[in-house]
């Protein structure tokens, strides 16, 4: 299944774009954040890493279909 995910802050950078596509073999969000990890291993480094699913925060579990609106929140910092 191919997924086009929106991308923010340093997961834009470690990533290389705001938008980027990516194959994964099943259609949960745990097998996304599997896929993400193994091609961008930096992400690891996040303290935390979101995925947002149709603007909704989403669980491992969630189900995936490839017309779902795909966002990765990274952690932020204020101030």
């Amino acid at each position: 299944m191919k997924l086009k995910i929106k991308t923010f802050g340093i997961a834009r950078d470690i990533m290389g774009g705001k938008e980027v596509e990516i194959e994964i073999g099943g259609n949960t969000v745990s097998l996304l954040r599997s896929s993400l990890l193994k091609k961008y291993p930096e992400l690891e480094n996040l303290r935390s890493l979101f995925i947002a699913v149709n603007q909704n925060y989403s669980e491992d579990t969630t189900q995936l279909v490839e017309s779902d609106e795909i966002a990765l929140i990274p952690p932020v910092s204020g101030g």
